[in-house]
């Protein structure tokens, strides 16, 4: 009986786990869920008896390692962070690995030892990255098989709340961590456009955007990834002139949430140390000049808009005053760093309702010239929903893909390849892309061409 070691029983774990007990009646294996709550675990588990559920402490050397030397697999869901952790015992032990997050350092540098002991350390095989990565080679090899000579590569994605669920000023909702939202595009964002280098630094992110019209759905916005040269080299895209990955948001998301960035309330970089005394509205204030003449004000709303040159009626500030930050609701949260304090306030603003439905967009945009001359423009979209607060798009995006590697490694499908690798091999990607259209994981295409 072959044996899968899950870490982690978090959100985007539920599809995931369930289709690996799924296919472990199939295939005779047997599924252990470890996470730090026990009762997280047990409920990814319930009752199947291919499955086990356990509580554990991931630094727990001891207890990890005697874990992994029983698994055929392991699979690491854990913060990011904590990858190498496993990483290195899984070298130690002679065990296969699997992830759905990117590449650290830490974990690329165990590539050799890996291949020398014939072990296959899958990774960025959830949704973004994961499937943006397989369905983009995809289409470039597509591409490049036919002649196409590739000139401009441009990818998108979001995780949204759906249309139908959608009922409130920013049009957005949590679906996967809020810590990685709270926090997202801190850094320099760099990308290539028409030949030229581009670096985009935090505090104008959220501020230069542009618009993208979403095949069948309308016009979104979207701002630069940090990360868009990385993929140059791994897609085969080196010297095409414009690369750009970015994330998509409804219009009008980033305009609001570029004033609480320039408030200061997306720093993670210290503590507040009077936080605990402090209302929603107070912290507002707290990031605003001294209040010289407070009194003309007629309310907070009207000194933040005067301090972003804003008339009172705009948009975004009806967008901060519906997150409460003008009230004088008590924080009580000691100690807390500005984004940690904005978290709190927006898991409960932004929580999905028990049917709430998310929604993932994914497109991606290709310029190519064929041998004769003729240009094209392809648009590949992808729009896929979610069932409920439960059952939602990201957690099956982000472990479905993960789950039918982490099969076709025990079935031996990948048994030529070791080492460190992400999934735009033709031999990793084609099984499982062709298996998420059982799902309904589907990119629509559409093409225009001028001679």
């Amino acid at each position: 009986m072959k044996q899968v070691l899950v870490f982690g029983a978090g959100r985007s774990a539920s599809s995931l786990i369930h289709y690996l007990l799924e296919k472990a009646a199939v295939y005779d294996w047997h599924i252990t869920v470890a996470d730090a709550s026990s009762e997280a675990a047990q409920s990814k588990v319930g009752e199947n008896k291919r499955g086990t559920a356990l509580g554990l402490d991931a630094l727990d050397v001891s207890a990890r390692g005697q874990l992994i030397q029983k698994a055929d697999v392991v699979v690491s869901l854990l913060p990011p962070n904590l990858h190498h952790f496993v990483a290195e015992d899984c070298i130690k032990y002679s065990k296969s690995l699997a992830t759905a997050s990117y590449v650290s350092p830490q974990v690329q540098a165990l590539d050799a030892a890996a291949k020398e002991k014939g072990l296959l350390f899958l990774c960025e095989l959830g949704l973004d990255p994961g499937i943006d990565h397989m369905s983009a080679m995809q289409l470039i090899d597509q591409i490049k098989t036919r002649g196409g000579k590739i000139t401009a590569f441009k990818s998108g994605a979001g995780g949204l709340v759906a249309p139908e669920s959608d009922d409130n000023p920013w049009h957005y909702k949590f679906s996967w961590a809020p810590r990685n939202v709270v926090l997202a595009g801190q850094g320099i964002a760099k990308y290539m456009k028409n030949g030229q280098y581009k670096h985009l630094p935090y505090h104008r992110l959220f501020a230069e955007v542009e618009e993208l019209e979403i095949q069948g759905m309308g016009v979104y916005e979207a701002y630069p990834n940090r990360i868009s040269l990385k993929y140059e080299s791994a897609y085969g895209l080196t010297g095409v002139p414009t690369i750009l990955r970015q994330t998509i948001r409804h219009k009008g998301y980033c305009k609001a949430w570029n004033l609480l960035v320039q408030l200061g309330m997306t720093d993670d970089s210290y503590k507040m140390d009077y936080s605990e005394y402090l209302t929603y509205a107070a912290l507002t204030r707290s990031f605003l000049p001294a209040a010289h003449g407070e009194l003309s004000f007629p309310d907070l709303r009207a000194r933040v808009a005067h301090f972003f040159g804003l008339p009172y009626e705009d948009e975004t500030l009806e967008m901060l005053e519906w997150l409460d930050l003008f009230e004088e609701i008590p924080i009580n949260f000691d100690e807390a760093s500005p984004a940690e304090i904005l978290q709190f306030i927006l898991e409960h603003k932004w929580k999905l309702a028990p049917n709430d439905k998310d929604m993932i967009i994914m497109q991606h945009e290709v310029d190519y010239t064929m041998p004769d001359g003729s240009e094209h423009e392809h648009f590949s979209t992808m729009v896929y929903k979610g069932d409920n607060a439960d059952n939602t798009a990201m957690s099956k995006l982000v472990g479905l893909p993960l789950a039918m590697g982490v099969k076709n490694i025990l079935l031996g499908n990948y048994k030529k390849l070791s080492g460190v690798h992400i999934p735009i091999l033709p031999e990793i990607y084609e099984p499982i892309m062709n298996e998420l259209l059982e799902w309904g994981v589907r990119f629509d295409e559409k093409e225009s061409q001028e001679r």
